[in-house]
């Protein structure tokens, strides 16, 4: 049978790519293993390989042809046996697994299961368990105290990558001293998309591409904002951010203190943190923890597109500087945002997502998805579990947290980040001096493992927390 060859995704994010050379011509035998082509987008260069023999039969995309959406059939090789003339592209063609794979979605990679088919089933012992289906997620939560806007509150669905931009350009709107820098955020439209159109409504310089230095610019940000201005600074990645922290932690977090309260730095450093899709150590860290040990910023780590859009906002009015830290993940996952003039959320709120008796789960950020997930699972099972959002890192909401805990007397954490000194380790402190005699089982902390973000896909999908590690943590404190 004929295999078509597809345009791979280099990340989740990426939707289309250039086809920059075929290193293989029309009529070559192809071996498992062979490089075909070369394919590349403005971050990354990558080779896309053959999984099965052949002949290859037909190009359908020309060498540097842009802008080739991903799956895309890129070319077609001819099985043992066929006539590469009479050889077409679909029609019962299967796709070739080394660039053939759909591109991860955010939901296979929230599983750890980007890029990796299901395995065979040997037995029905060994068959592979269907995950939980996904939350249904709305942004007014059962418990009353967290109604964040009125019931009858008209809802849009927008992605979290749209709700940013929103907050942004809102606040440029309505505050001449607002103004965004950043690689790419400018002409590119950011390397992610979320400042998109704000260079044609606010012009460059008010949206201002800066070279690929986070220690110069993000210097010039601080000094921006200890001049009475209010930068929002785009980092690629807050991985990059290391090139920028005697900024953020030095000048920005300390100035106030050692000024004796007359220099303040209304400054929001905003970007993707932690994990992404295939990207290894360097690109992978979470810096939750790191920032929230720091007394001078305030942390912010929202989940849904309704809590970024708000609490961006309110991050942008606020006088201190501020880490707000998104996801590459979720960037494209939608969710209901209410459609109000001036939608802003407080910062230092948690947020109740679920109620329940049984179990206090406690997460923020993309740490959600394996929270509700498994609290839908593990109601299937007979036990209710509680869902808490963080959504601010620093200040901590201990209160909500703690008066679940009351409630369920039992609570476990979940996070990506690293197990020692992590945000799981001070809500585990917090329990212990202001919930201990209600707890009834120690507190459990699910986070991502103890090693360096691997490369391979199975490596990763084994470093980073699964749904089933934190139901069966809620099961084990709940003795069950």
């Amino acid at each position: 049978m004929a295999t078509d060859i597809l345009m791979p995704a280099l990340s989740p994010t990426m939707e289309e790519g250039k086809l920059a050379k075929w290193l293989k011509k029309e009529g070559d035998p192809i071996k498992s293993g062979d490089v075909l082509a070369e394919i590349e987008t403005d971050k990354a260069t990558m080779e896309v390989e053959a999984i099965d023999e052949g002949v290859l039969a037909k190009i359908l995309i020309a060498e540097g042809t842009e802008g080739v959406a991903v799956n895309t059939p890129i070319a077609v090789i001819a099985g043992e046996g066929e006539d590469p003339a009479s050889v077409q592209s679909g029609g019962g063609a299967k796709p070739n697994g080394a660039g053939g794979h759909p591109a991860p979605t955010p939901d296979m990679q929230a599983e750890g299961m980007a890029d990796k088919a299901a395995p065979a089933a040997k037995t029905g012992d060994d068959a592979p368990k269907a995950p939980a289906a996904p939350a249904v997620i709305t942004n007014k939560a059962q418990e009353p105290v967290m109604e964040e806007f009125p019931a009858d509150t008209p809802m849009v669905t927008q992605t979290v990558r749209e709700a940013l931009r929103d907050a942004m350009a809102e606040e440029m709107r309505r505050d001449g001293d607002v103004f965004v820098m950043g690689e790419e955020v400018a002409e590119y439209q950011g390397a992610y998309k979320v400042t998109q159109n704000l260079l044609q409504e606010f012009g460059p310089k008010r949206v201002v591409d800066t070279p690929i230095t986070e220690h110069g610019f993000a210097g010039i940000g601080v000094g921006a904002a200890l001049a009475g201005l209010k930068p929002i600074v785009e980092f690629m990645t807050f991985n990059f951010a290391m090139q920028a922290i005697d900024h953020i932690i030095n000048s920005a977090a300390k100035t106030l203190y050692m000024s004796g309260g007359q220099l303040g730095c209304p400054i929001v450093f905003r970007g993707p943190n932690g994990a992404a899709a295939r990207v290894a150590a360097q690109h992978s860290h979470d810096y939750s923890a790191w920032y929230s040990n720091v007394p001078g910023l305030k942390v912010i780590a929202p989940y849904t597109a309704s809590d970024a859009k708000g609490l961006l906002k309110a991050a942008i009015r606020d006088p201190n500087p501020i880490i707000f830290l998104e996801n590459e993940i979720l960037y494209g996952q939608s969710f209901p945002v209410p459609k109000l003039d001036d939608f802003v959320l407080p910062i230092g709120k948690a947020k109740i997502h679920r109620t329940g008796s049984d179990v206090t789960i406690v997460s923020f950020a993309i740490g959600m998805t394996y929270a509700l997930k498994a609290a839908q699972a593990l109601a299937e099972q007979g036990i209710e579990a509680e869902v808490i959002d963080l959504r601010t890192i620093r200040p901590m909401d201990t209160e909500t947290v703690v008066e679940s805990v009351k409630k369920t007397g039992r609570c476990i954490t979940v996070e990506e980040g690293f197990p020692q000194s992590g945000v799981g380790a001070e809500i585990v402190a917090r329990l212990m001096v202001d919930a201990f005699d209600f707890l009834d089982a120690p507190v459990l902390r699910i986070t991502g493992k103890d090693v360096p973000m691997p490369y391979a896909a199975n490596l990763e999908k084994l470093a980073l927390p699964t749904v089933a590690e934190v139901a069966e943590a809620a099961k084990s404190v709940c003795y069950k």
